[in-house]
């Protein structure tokens, strides 16, 4: 248990250890009376041994020898003692239980039997087999010779009598047994009343043969006493003194061999159940202590040296079981207090004096010991459940077990009547052990306050001792809440953790706050970060109230955060400069390189992130209960999030421009800007993600009875949207800058194209700018992001159409130029849609390049193309025309190819716009024809109206 109970390890067993304290608690006058009653009982020893006891006195010598820790001489010197003290009575203590299949010797058929019994002790000469034969009142001096009573007509007669019979030579004794019918004189009408059956007649003549009075034989039992074990409870068979009618029954008889007037000391000065019972704890104590010496746990199986010496002598002081009980009870009980061993080893005697339980038994002083030991065993057991976290640590190998076996027993004790009758009044055992773990916690507490005391004592150093201590107790609250708390529960209905939480809580809030009362804002460094060590872990405390019953009454640590509200700007700060250093060492330790296979950004936006994790790591553990003074954290850690993220757009932007410097590869210095803006577009991403990170919707909703949401939306919302601003201008400013690299290009290879000779095809021309724009986009698809890409083709785009626009003005059109450029236009057009990937086609097709295209594709074409695209613009104005302004006009036409003649049939007009004074029109119709001819059709007047 602790540590003044343990015993040095690696003892062989047989061999005790020279600091094994084997007197538990004896003086040495009482350790040599006690050494003299067992060598007495060895050495007086009666009855054949049991099988599973040890035979060979010698062992037990030495087995009691080493158990009583007395060397050779001492050993010597009272074993002549002892032999030199007057023998003890023997005495046989013979129960005649009941018979079972006796003959029956009345007319009735029945017997009216009883028995004779005594001791032979001249058994062993010459004439034994006849003295075996030999009836009790031949052979035993007649004050020798015990009766049982007469059991009236029955052939299982049934008697449960006791006798105590002396002996001095067991080798020579034997115990003998005669049972006898007794016989009343009885007249013959009487006897022929009685009559069954034919048997019956012939004993009526038989009787009439023998003396009146004279009883029949019914048989005997003969046992030498050597055959008999020390305690014997056995059926035996009558035997006939002739072979007639050999089966004459059996008879129950019950052997004890005992001692009476037994010379000892401790024999004639205590009571027998006491000696016994300070055997038994002298016994017991050097086994536990052997299985300790051999690092083994004693199980309470006792070993066959010591079962057989407690044995011999709970017979020879003839103990009762309950008396037996009673002494391992008292042994064992007193034991547990001060040598480990496991407490199940108490339950069998708990269950025994249960059950055999009669109070009456017991004298006064009896009464009072086993009263005093219940009261003692349970004051002990409670001290062990207000220390158990010292006595049963769950580093050490079956503590749960023996912390439950402990609680058993306990509760056990508590329940029997014996612990009713004799405690008054009752104790609460579950009251006393909420007690004692209230008052050991408190204990436990102020323990582990002064282990962990600073040694030098500032501010900073009380910080951390208050975070360990704070670390010790919620260890503490877990273990109590998922391993403790079921044993207590079980065996008590005791919730450990509600009794432990509720006092280390209210011992928490007072040690710390005592311990903060200095702190103010001009506190240090080194000291707000213990302090918020400090925070956490009381918050973690706090958290674990969820774990508590039901509770209206506030707890201790309710407003804790206050106690901190001077630290928190110094620990907003310290996460600020922290993120913001990383920041700046990530950007120089950039080389602008992506930092995997299929990332387009480079190793700086990983350590960004890292520092907006933490800031985000910092406000939930914050956790801050106040909502106003929440919002106002929040304020400033956004703030601090986005002066972090401009400075890092100045920074890498710097950074790529050093590095270019340093490079003379034009291409290298457009891969940096490329994972300059795919860098700074991830951390908008990043900045678009803070409001779910931080729960902006939560602390909203928290603070809506303080904080207007107007204010809260201006306040955080417009600051997170300003700043995202400025990544979208910086991104702006950076994919700007590779669009005019690529300019300068496009509006080459553009010139090289318009000044291209006219004789070469417009595919062939246009080919060198395709070339390049397919080698520069795809470079920067691969080294972009796409919505970056996209933003640059679009800039592209515009610049293209600008270029070639500028370039069709240049000088005067002919068909050949301009079917290059409206060649290179729709070649552009497919470049940059990309079947999809990439400009929409509503994107490109603005008003610029509409007009362009028409521009381009007029001048691209031959009078022929151009005199049928007029015409056929015609027809379809004619077509998409609804309205009748002038009238119609019905005609017919037929074009002859052979002739080259078009014969135009004018059929009829209708909706004409009236022109005479008559209101109608005089309508006549021309058909123009090639070479400015007119050919007139004829006129129709119209009649005027009647």
């Amino acid at each position: 248990m602790d540590a003044a109970h343990e015993t040095p390890l690696g003892t062989p067993p047989g061999d005790e250890s020279p600091e094994m304290d084997l007197s538990h608690r004896f003086t040495k006058t009482e350790l040599t009376l006690l050494y003299e009653e067992v060598l007495y009982t060895i050495l007086h020893r009666l009855g054949k041994p049991e099988h599973h006891h040890v035979a060979d006195s010698q062992e037990l010598y030495a087995y009691v020898q080493k158990a009583f820790g007395m060397d050779a001489e001492e050993h010597r010197v009272i074993m002549q003692q002892v032999k030199e003290l007057e023998s003890p009575i023997f005495c046989l203590k013979a129960t005649v239980k009941e018979a079972k299949g006796i003959l029956g010797k009345d007319v009735s058929g029945f017997s009216d039997p009883y028995c004779l019994l005594g001791i032979d002790t001249k058994s062993q000469g010459p004439a034994h087999k006849r003295r075996m034969k030999a009836v009790v009142k031949d052979l035993i001096p007649e004050d020798q010779i015990h009766r049982t009573q007469v059991i009236s007509q029955t052939l299982s007669p049934v008697w449960d009598e006791t006798f105590i019979l002396e002996f001095e030579d067991m080798e020579t004794a034997s115990f003998h047994l005669d049972m006898w019918d007794s016989d009343v004189v009885e007249s013959v009408r009487h006897k022929l009343g009685e009559l069954t059956d034919l048997h019956g007649l012939k004993r009526i003549f038989k009787d009439a043969r023998k003396d009146k009075g004279q009883d029949d034989f019914l048989g005997n039992v003969v046992l030498r006493l050597k055959d008999l074990h020390c305690w014997d409870d056995r059926w035996y068979q009558l035997e006939p003194r002739t072979e007639t009618y050999p089966n004459r029954g059996q008879c129950h008889l019950q052997f004890l061999m005992t001692h009476k007037k037994r010379a000892t000391t401790s024999s004639r000065t205590q009571p027998s159940y006491t000696v016994h019972r300070h055997l038994l704890q002298q016994l017991v104590s050097y086994e536990i202590l052997q299985h300790q010496a051999g690092s083994i746990s004693w199980d309470g199986e006792l070993s066959r040296h010591a079962s057989t010496v407690l044995y011999l002598h709970a017979t020879q002081k003839d103990l009762s079981d309950f008396h037996q009980v009673m002494a391992q009870w008292l042994a064992y009980s007193k034991l547990y207090q001060s040598l480990e061993f496991n407490s199940n080893c108490l339950l069998h005697q708990i269950t025994s004096i249960e059950y055999q339980w009669a109070q009456e038994r017991l004298r006064p002083e009896q009464k009072a010991e086993l009263a005093e030991s219940f009261q003692s065993l349970l004051t002990y057991g409670v001290s062990l459940i207000r220390r158990y976290r010292i006595i049963f640590p769950l580093s050490v190998p079956r503590s749960l077990e023996r912390l439950q076996s402990l609680l058993r027993v306990l509760l056990q004790m508590c329940k029997m009547k014996a612990f009713h009758e004799l405690c008054t009044p009752n104790p609460d055992l579950t009251q006393m052990v909420s007690t004692a773990l209230k008052s050991g916690t408190t204990e436990w507490f102020h323990m582990k306050q002064q282990h962990l005391k600073p040694m030098v004592k500032s501010m900073e150093e009380n910080g951390k001792a208050l975070s360990r201590l704070l670390l010790e107790v919620i260890g503490d609250l877990q273990q109590c809440q998922k391993i403790w708390n079921k044993f207590f529960i079980n065996t008590l209905k005791l919730n450990v953790f509600f009794i432990a939480y509720l006092e280390l809580e209210s011992l928490v809030a007072e040690h710390v706050q005592e311990q903060l009362r200095e702190v103010d804002s001009s506190m240090s460094k080194p000291t707000a970060e213990s302090l918020f060590q400090l925070y956490m872990n009381l918050q973690e405390l706090y958290r674990m109230k969820n774990f508590l019953p039901n509770r209206d009454k506030p707890l201790a640590l309710s407003n804790f955060h206050q106690w901190f509200k001077e630290a928190v700007p110094q620990w907003l700060q310290k996460a600020y400069t922290i993120a913001l250093e990383r920041a700046q060492r990530a950007v120089q330790m950039d080389q602008l390189t992506p930092f995997g296979e299929h990332n387009k950004h480079s190793t700086s936006t990983v350590d960004l992130s890292t520092c907006y994790a933490q800031i985000v790591k910092t406000w939930q553990q914050l956790n801050w209960p106040d909502p106003e003074e929440a919002f106002m954290i929040m304020v400033k850690l956004v703030e601090d999030m986005c002066k972090i993220a401009l400075m890092y757009c100045r920074l890498i932007k710097e950074r790529a421009e050093a590095l270019s410097l340093s490079e003379e590869k034009e291409a290298e210095a457009a891969n940096r800007l490329c994972i300059v803006v795919n860098n700074i577009k991830q951390l908008r991403l990043l900045i678009l993600k803070l409001p779910s990170q931080l729960d902006w919707a939560q602390l909203e909703q928290r603070t809506g009875d303080v904080i207007a949401q107007q204010q809260f939306q201006h306040t955080l919302h417009c600051q997170l949207d300003s700043t995202v601003s400025c990544l979208d201008h910086e991104i702006q400013d950076v994919v700007q800058a590779l669009a005019t690299k690529l300019e300068k290009g496009i509006a080459r290879h553009i010139q090289e194209l318009s000044s291209s000779s006219d004789t070469q095809e417009p595919e062939d021309s246009i080919s060198p700018l395709m070339k390049f724009l397919e080698s520069e986009l795809q470079y920067l698809n691969e080294h972009l992001v796409q919505e970056n890409f996209k933003s640059l083709l679009a800039l592209l785009w515009h610049h293209t159409l600008a270029v070639l626009s500028a370039a069709t003005e240049q000088q005067l059109p002919s068909v050949q130029h301009s079917k290059k450029l409206h060649c290179a236009l729709k070649s552009l057009e497919l470049c940059f849609h990309a079947e999809g990937c990439g400009l929409p086609l509503e994107t490109l097709h603005t008003s610029t390049f509409l007009s362009l295209e028409t521009h381009l594709a007029l001048c691209s074409s031959t009078s022929r193309q151009l005199i049928q695209k007029y015409f056929s613009n015609r027809l379809q104005q004619q077509r998409d025309t609804s309205l009748e302004k002038y009238g119609a006009v019905t005609i017919k036409a037929l074009y002859r190819p052979s002739e080259q003649k078009l014969r135009v049939e004018v059929l009829n007009a209708a909706n004409l716009i009236p022109l005479d004074s008559n209101a109608h029109p005089g309508a006549s119709a021309r058909v123009p024809r090639g070479g400015g001819q007119d050919h007139p059709v004829q006129e129709e007047r119209a009649t005027p109206p009647l």
